[in-house]
C-alpha cells in the first residue's frame, strides 16, 4: 500500500471550512427526522434543529479560540501545558477511546444499512470490512488528502439530497407544518437533546487547528461551515414533515430513505433514486469515519511520537472492526450509538469550556485568531 503523498500537508481555510459539514452529515442525516419528530408536535422540530446547532456552533468558536491561544501546537501540547501532562494524556486516551468507539458505531451501522438496502445477501461482516478497509486506506495516507476529499464529496452529497427534497415537492401537504409552535418547552428540550447526534463532529477543531497555513480571520469561516449542516437539516426535516406528517415521520426508522423512495421522475429516467441516494449518503459516512478514525490516530502520535502513523492505524483497525461487530440487533447498535455520543458531546464540550476558562485565568495570550 503506497498512499499519494502531498507536497503540502497544511490545510487552507476552505478546506477546513469544509470539514464541519463533511463530518456533522453522517449517519443521523437517516434518522434525525424521526428523532426529533417524536418528540415534539407537527413541524415544531426545526426550532430544535435551530437551537442546537446555535449551541454547537458557539462551542465550535470557543473550541477554536482556545486552539488560537497556542498557535502551531498539538492538542495534547497545550493541554499538558494549563493542566499537566499525565491529566493530559490521561484526556487524550478518554478521546481515542470516544473516536475509536464512534468509528465503529458509523461502520456497524453502514454495514446493517448497506445489507437492508443495498446487498441483502451480502453477509454484514464482509460489508463492514470492505468499507473499513477504504477508510484505512485514506486514513493512512495524507492528511491533508482526508480534507481535501471532503471538499470533493460535500457538494454532491448536498445536491443528491436537494435532489430527493426538490422531487418530492408535488407530494408536500402544507397542513402537515401547522399549527407552529404548539410544543412546549420540555419537548423542545427533548428535541435538542435528540439532534445531539448530529452534531458530534464539532470539536475537530481542537485537534486540526494547527495544520491551517493561515488560521487569521477564521471565525466566519467556520460559522459558515457550521450553518450548512444546519440548513441542510432543517430543509430534510420539513420535507419529512411536509410529505409524511408528524406521526408517520416519527413512527418511520429511515425517514429520510423513505423520502427517497417517493422520488418519481417523469418519463422514468432513472428508477430506484433510493438506491443511488444512499450510495452517496455512504460517501458521507466515509467523510465522517476518516476523520474520526484519524482522530484517534492523531492522538496517539502524539502522545508515543515514535510510532508511525500506519501502524497506529494497523493496530487500531482490528479493534474497530471487532468493536462494531460486538452489537447483536439493531436496537443495541442505537442505544450504544445514542450513549456514545451524548457522552462524548459532553465530555467534549466539558474540556473545551474548562480548558478556555483555565487558559484565561492563567492569562494566556490571544497569539492567533482574532
Amino acid at each position: 500500500m503506497n498512499p499519494f503523498k502531498y507536497s503540502d500537508e497544511q490545510l487552507s481555510q476552505r478546506e477546513f471550512m469544509f470539514a464541519f459539514p463533511s463530518v456533522l452529515i453522517g449517519v443521523a442525516i437517516l434518522s434525525l427526522p424521526s428523532d426529533v419528530a417524536k418528540v415534539t408536535s407537527f413541524s415544531d422540530g426545526w426550532v430544535s434543529i435551530l437551537l442546537a446547532g446555535i449551541i454547537f456552533t458557539l462551542l465550535t468558536i470557543l473550541g477554536l479560540k482556545l486552539a488560537a491561544l497556542f498557535p502551531g501546537k498539538s492538542f495534547l501540547t497545550y493541554t499538558s501545558f494549563l493542566i499537566s501532562r499525565p491529566v493530559a494524556i490521561t484526556i487524550s486516551i478518554i478521546l481515542i477511546l470516544l473516536a475509536i468507539f464512534t468509528t465503529a458505531y458509523s461502520l456497524r451501522s453502514v454495514s446493517f444499512i448497506s445489507q437492508q438496502y443495498l446487498f441483502d445477501q451480502t453477509p454484514m461482516e464482509v460489508l463492514a470490512l470492505a468499507f473499513l478497509l477504504v477508510v484505512i486506506y485514506a486514513v493512512s495516507g495524507s492528511r491533508a488528502g482526508i480534507f481535501r476529499l471532503n471538499v470533493l464529496f460535500l457538494p454532491i452529497i448536498l445536491l443528491a439530497f436537494i435532489f430527493v427534497v426538490f422531487f418530492n415537492i408535488k407530494w408536500f401537504e402544507v397542513n402537515n407544518l401547522l399549527p407552529l409552535f404548539k410544543s412546549d418547552i420540555s419537548e423542545y428540550l427533548h428535541g435538542i437533546k435528540n439532534t445531539f447526534g448530529a452534531y458530534g463532529g464539532f470539536y475537530l477543531v481542537l485537534f486540526y487547528f494547527t495544520f491551517i497555513n493561515n488560521p487569521t480571520k477564521i471565525t466566519r469561516k467556520i460559522v459558515f461551515g457550521m450553518s450548512i449542516p444546519i440548513i441542510f437539516y432543517i430543509m430534510i426535516f420539513f420535507a419529512c414533515i411536509a410529505v409524511f406528517g408528524n406521526a408517520v415521520t416519527g413512527n418511520l426508522t429511515f425517514p429520510t430513505i423513505e423520502l427517497a423512495k417517493r422520488v418519481d421522475i417523469p418519463g422514468a429516467v432513472l428508477e430506484r433514486i433510493d438506491a443511488l441516494v444512499f450510495t452517496i449518503w455512504i460517501m458521507a459516512i466515509f467523510n465522517t469515519t476518516t476523520i474520526t478514525l484519524d482522530i484517534a490516530v492523531l492522538l496517539l502520535t502524539s502522545i508515543y511520537k515514535k510510532v508511525k502513523k500506519r501502524i497506529v492505524v494497523f493496530i487500531l483497525s482490528p479493534i474497530v472492526y471487532y468493536l462494531s461487530m460486538f452489537p447483536q440487533q439493531i436496537n443495541q447498535v442505537e442505544v450504544a450509538g445514542n450513549f456514545i455520543n451524548i457522552f462524548h458531546i459532553f465530555f467534549t464540550s466539558l474540556i473545551i469550556i474548562g480548558l478556555f476558562v483555565i487558559a484565561k485565568w492563567r492569562g494566556v495570550k490571544n497569539q492567533g485568531e482574532k
